[in-house]
């Protein structure tokens, strides 16, 4: 049977991420032993997503913009923003495509839900590699990178 996502499905989602403590939620569009991870993320500005990479084992991993706008920021081994995409349902850039290894954090703009694409499966320990100059998502100095990591997009 075909799945389909309907506008109706993503203004729920987007719903559902203004509730969230942590501004956001998914829905994942597979089982985690398959080989390719498909999801719908909503989030809404002021969540924090670790910056982090995909490595050991190395994954690809494609953001398409559904609705809204965000940031994906792509940092260099010391943690210094090396490029800033906009991905926006309105504008003219609506996929990023991030190599493995490579530090990236996606930072909404407007309440927004994307597309993501993973090599699978998942595998909670080997997922992601967090950068280890950035907060935690639960460590209490977050709030604060996450403003100045605003301020950076600001400023592009």
């Amino acid at each position: 049977m075909l799945r389909t996502i309907t506008t109706f499905d993503i203004d729920n989602l987007i719903r559902m991420a203004k509730k969230s403590t942590r501004k956001r939620t998914i829905l994942r569009l597979h089982e985690h032993e398959e080989p390719v991870q498909r999801m719908i993320n909503a989030m809404i500005p002021g969540t924090y997503i670790t910056p982090h990479k995909h490595e050991d084992p190395d994954k690809v991993e494609l953001f398409n913009i559904l609705e809204g706008s965000c940031a994906v920021l792509h940092f260099d081994y010391r943690g210094e923003v090396a490029e800033l995409v906009t991905l926006s349902a309105t504008g003219p850039t609506k996929v990023v495509d991030i190599p493995p290894r490579t530090y990236h954090t996606i930072v909404p703009l407007k309440p927004c839900a994307l597309l993501e694409i993973i090599q699978g499966p998942y595998d909670v320990e080997t997922h992601k590699s967090l950068a280890p100059w950035a907060p935690a998502e639960d460590n209490p100095k977050a709030e604060d990178y996450r403003l100045y990591l605003e301020s950076i997009i600001h400023n592009w």
